[in-house]
């Protein structure tokens, strides 16, 4: 009911007027809270749907990028200089052992079954002891079918073998030549000493340890009219896998590389006559350029993935931060030319059925 004012004493009047300006703002305000309520609701729900169609999107990209063989180069630091290195000492950082178990255990979460340890020069830390951790935490703790090692060979030693070999599937070592003159010039030795007697070396003791012996060499302009082939034949490797000399921008290129590897760049043409000269080696295992830059998984130090498809290393976030699931969605995977490039094989020494 509405009061007439001359029935009513000002000061009455006046309470009356604020009473009805605090109706007025407390129903405003009310309808405004309502409205941001409503709002933010729908905003939510936007929120979370577009969450679910990116969970579902990432999802069908791990299904088709799950991280079955898998390179961890879990330091930078190396004892050798090579020209053409192509994950060079940007850094000098490793993980903690138990950081870096627990990423390992997430990636056999994920699908993993073949982690292979690289550097730098994975044997240099702690002496070898870091990673003889790691391959003992992958066979035992994590039973993963396979666990592979790729060293230049200066650096390990027999008791090494003696305390870690039975937990390591195939250990690789990177030789380009079979000239030690050739190995000084690209920078694959440590002062004088020779890298093919290191070569010869631990291929025995991984006869002797039953650990199938790996042979990776970089084709470059000083070793791309080298024949290889009875060295080959006598060391007689599981696999000789054959590079031919990849430019990395920020790595062995570029203004920000540690190294300048284009003078050892080769043609195809020139990898292609290196791979027909050796065309009689039944385990050579050829890798052009275009097989090699998309098609592995690469984990750097901090455990990210490696994106090498603009010609450089672009890094994911790590997995121990976002997991594998998100992470693996940026490393540029091309599992096509993975499985094209013969990336899987029979990688378990219990199934090579090696004579040692």
């Amino acid at each position: 009911m509405l009061l007439s004012p001359l029935l009513v004493s000002p000061k009455v009047l006046l309470q009356f007027c604020i009473s009805s300006i605090h109706s007025i703002f407390a129903s405003v305000f009310a309808k405004v809270c309502s409205w941001k309520k409503k709002t933010a609701r729908e905003g939510e729900s936007k929120r979370l749907a577009a969450a679910d169609r990116k969970q579902e999107q990432s999802g069908g990209d791990e299904s088709a990028t799950t991280p079955t063989s898998v390179n961890y180069h879990f330091t930078r630091q190396c004892n050798y200089k090579c020209g053409f290195c192509f994950h060079t000492a940007k850094t000098s950082f490793v993980l903690p052992l138990e950081e870096a178990k627990r990423g390992l255990e997430l990636l056999k979460k994920a699908g993993m079954e073949k982690i292979n340890f690289s550097g730098g020069e994975p044997f240099l830390h702690d002496k070898g002891e870091f990673l003889g951790k790691m391959v003992q935490f992958c066979k035992v703790d994590l039973q993963l079918p396979s666990v592979s090692i790729v060293s230049n060979g200066s650096m390990i030693k027999e008791r090494w073998f003696e305390k870690y070999g039975d937990y390591l599937d195939i250990l690789a070592i990177s030789c380009d030549s079979f000239n030690e003159e050739t190995n000084q010039m690209i920078g694959r030795a440590q002062g004088r000493k020779s890298h093919l007697d290191n070569l010869y070396k631990i291929c025995n003791w991984c006869k002797q340890y039953k650990v199938a012996f790996k042979i990776n060499s970089v084709i470059n302009t000083f070793n791309n009219d080298e024949d290889m082939t009875e060295q080959i034949n006598q060391l007689n490797p599981v696999r000789w896998k054959v590079f031919q000399c990849l430019l990395i921008d920020g790595e062995n290129a570029g203004e920000t590389a540690l190294r300048e590897a284009e003078r050892f760049v080769i043609s195809e043409a020139q990898f292609q006559e290196f791979l027909d000269r050796h065309s009689n080696v039944s385990c050579l295992v050829p890798e052009s350029n275009e097989k090699m830059r998309n098609s592995y998984l690469i984990l750097d130090e901090y455990m990210r993935f490696l994106d090498c498809r603009a010609g450089r290393k672009d890094p994911s976030r790590s997995i121990l931060d976002v997991g594998v699931k998100e992470a693996i969605c940026f490393s540029g995977f091309d599992e096509k030319m993975f499985l094209k490039r013969g990336g899987k094989y029979i990688w378990s020494k219990a199934d090579m059925k090696l004579e040692w």
